[in-house]
């Protein structure tokens, strides 16, 4: 078919300055409202053109980017720094178009195709947007590589050569039944042929992830499935869909469809389909579940409870984890880490200032070799990265402040030692008025008030007793912040109710047009581990979570009167750092 709508060429600039390629396509209607299409790997912009005229939606201004390492975006072919890297583009790709087209997210519909699919979900599950709904054609949930043993054997040989790139063997004659199709592929030199291994590996561990945990994703969503797919699988699309969150979603299977769904021969079938879908989303305000009371039904809810259940000690279970909590015990003896996490708790202020300290300690050679070990926990890695987003977003909050002229006064109502505010503090540009750090712990208060006269802060900063979940203690803070913080407190508690409280009394006290950057854990890759063998804080009981997803999380803090405006995720999933602006009403 013949593009008929002009077409215009763009560049935006992403999160670590890189510009990249996209084209728009504007609509014909005063009313503001778009599709933005995401690509299959190896491809680009150019190829999904055709849908911006056969998607027949006229009133829509639709837009489509070229990823980065593909098309006409810079960088090396095939290759992204990571896939959470690739992830945040398309956050700032959407920011990007609400900032400079006047589009709400609200008005949005994302329609992405095989890995620009599976990047979507993603996005969709750890930064919870707003947008009004997803259409997914052939989400590469699961490649099919052909060679056996070929995913472990690449994860072998990317541990001992470092990063490489594997070509495709995708021709496309298994892509399409169109010959139009098949010929441009072939002769496209913009055709990204190679993919970075790291790439590809973290595609595989992210699909792995949001197809476990789709019940998280609540935006409507409708699914596309080529039923003669020669590239990916088709069973984790079908349990992508059954775990699915959203009270408004559809599947639709094409028999006969390769891999290009929206691309194949007879392809009016399925675009007629994600058109319809489009249009019944905008027929009606945008739909949200309610989430508040996520921590009384639902499954996070019912996870937690599971894990909360003993096990038999004579079941296989429950001698795994007896053996498993004997070893902590070992290792208590000879790493200062482990024992630090039996003698406080594993969740404490103290055992989280070690794990930020980030030096091996312990009983000679194998102590301090056990507890690097402990320290390069996937769960640790993820503490220290959510350590670097929350001096980031806390910068970030300063400098805006800064730049309205107005002064920065600084509170953390659960601050444990405090080593991450202040590290972050004393390397600002811009010094703070004043910072106040509290933490009901007797313990924290008293090692956070060291570390304050260690660094000459007197004058300064100060470090006070105070319950976080005292909506009145809280709100009565002096001097009045301009910029909040709660950092790994609510992860603790499974209960919504005391978040609330702790949140109001943040939206107390915070001025209006201040912000407060607050922490989340939407996925966690240990929680049996940390369930069946750490011991909390509150008196060596079982350390259980109950995960909030990013939605839930996002909805408490905007119950609280704020609104969201930037977010960050470690590259495994596990910890977010969100900023948000106290409204003004």
């Amino acid at each position: 078919m013949t593009e008929t709508r002009k077409v215009h060429e763009r560049t935006f600039k992403t999160h670590d300055g890189v510009e990249l390629f996209y084209r728009h396509w504007p609509g014909d209607a005063a009313q503001k409202r778009c599709v933005v299409m995401f690509h299959r790997g190896h491809e680009h912009s150019g190829r999904m053109g055709h849908l911006a005229d056969e998607l027949g939606l006229p009133g829509f201004d639709v837009f489509a980017w070229d990823a980065r390492g593909h098309g006409r975006s810079p960088g090396q072919r095939g290759y992204s720094p990571s896939l959470g890297a690739s992830v945040r583009d398309i956050q700032c790709f959407i920011e990007h178009i609400a900032a400079t087209y006047g589009i709400a997210h609200e008005d949005m519909a994302v329609l992405a195709q095989s890995v620009g699919a599976v990047l979507v979900s993603t996005w969709a599950h750890d930064y919870a947007p707003k947008v009004r709904c997803l259409v997914l054609a052939s989400p590469a949930f699961k490649v099919k590589l052909y060679v056996p043993f070929a995913r472990p054997g690449l994860r072998l040989m990317h541990k001992l050569r470092g990063n490489f790139f594997v070509n495709s063997y995708v021709k496309s004659k298994f892509l399409t039944h169109d010959p139009g199709r098949q010929a441009s592929y072939d002769a496209d030199p913009l055709i990204t042929r190679p993919i970075s291994v790291n790439i590809l590996l973290a595609l595989y561990d992210a699909a792995e992830r949001i197809v476990a945990d789709a019940q998280a994703i609540t935006l409507p969503t409708q699914l596309l499935i080529s039923g003669a797919d020669w590239v990916v699988h088709h069973g984790p699309q079908h349990e992508f869909f059954r775990r699915l969150g959203s009270t408004d979603k559809e599947k639709h299977v094409l028999d006969g469809f390769f891999h290009d769904t929206l691309g194949e021969a007879g392809r009016a079938e399925a675009v007629g389909k994600a058109r319809e879908f489009i249009l019944r989303q905008f027929e009606r305000p945008p739909q949200r579940p309610d989430l508040l009371s996520a921590d009384r039904q639902g499954f996070t809810f019912e996870e937690s409870r599971a894990l909360a259940q003993p096990l038999s000690p004579l079941s296989p279970r429950g001698l795994y984890w007896s053996m498993t909590r004997a070893g902590l015990r070992f290792g208590g003896l000879l790493s200062d880490g482990v024992r630090l996490g039996h003698e406080t708790g594993f969740d404490s202020g103290s055992t989280l200032d070690y794990v930020y300290r980030n030096t091996a300690s312990g009983l000679g050679p194998l102590g301090r070799l056990v507890d690097r070990q402990y320290l390069d926990s996937i769960g640790w890695r993820g503490i220290r990265q959510r350590k670097v987003n929350i001096e980031e977003l806390l910068l970030k909050a300063m400098a805006a402040l800064h730049a309205d002229g107005r002064a920065i006064r600084v509170l953390d109502i659960a601050a444990g030692h405090g080593r991450y505010v202040l590290d972050a503090l004393t390397r600002a540009p811009i010094p703070p008025e004043s910072i106040v750090l509290r933490d009901y712990s007797d313990i924290n208060v008293r090692d956070g008030s060291l570390l304050i006269e260690s660094r000459n802060l007197n004058g300064v900063a100060r470090f006070e007793r105070g319950d976080a979940f005292d909506r009145a203690a809280v709100a009565g803070a002096q001097p009045r912040p301009t910029v909040g913080i709660v950092s790994g407190l609510y992860e603790l508690f499974p209960e919504n109710e005391p978040v609330a409280r702790s949140l109001a009394g943040m939206g107390d006290v915070i001025e209006p047009g201040g912000y407060l950057v607050y922490t989340g854990q939407p996925w966690h890759p240990q929680l049996e581990l940390i369930a069946r063998a750490l011991t909390s804080h509150r008196g060596g009981q079982a350390w259980v979570m109950r995960r909030r997803t990013q939605a839930e999380m996002d909805q408490l803090v905007e119950a609280a009167g704020f609104e969201k405006l930037d977010q960050r995720i470690d590259e495994w999933g596990i910890f977010t750092v969100s900023l948000a602006r106290r409204k003004h009403s």
